[in-house]
C-alpha cells in the first residue's frame, strides 16, 4: 500500500499547529517562519479550485464593504 500526503494539507496542519501556540512565548525568528510557512500555504493553495472560490468570496465581500462605505 502506498501512502500519499499533499504537500498543502501537511504545511496547512504545521500552519495551524504553531498558530495555536502562545504569541508570549514567540521569538521574532519563530514568527517569522509562521509568516513564511503560511505564504507558502498560499501559494501551493491559489492555484486550485479551493484557492479561486477563496479568492473569489474575498472579491465579493470586499466589494460589499466598498458599497457600504460609498455614499
Amino acid at each position: 500500500m502506498e501512502l500519499t500526503i499533499d504537500v498543502a494539507v501537511l504545511l496547512a496542519v504545521v500552519v495551524f499547529l504553531r498558530a495555536r501556540r502562545k504569541p508570549l512565548a514567540r521569538t521574532r525568528s519563530d514568527a517569522w517562519l509562521t509568516v513564511w510557512l503560511a505564504l507558502a500555504l498560499g501559494v501551493l493553495i491559489a492555484p486550485t479550485p479551493f484557492g479561486r472560490w477563496i479568492f473569489d468570496v474575498l472579491g465579493q465581500l470586499a466589494q460589499g464593504v466598498a458599497q457600504l462605505d460609498s455614499p
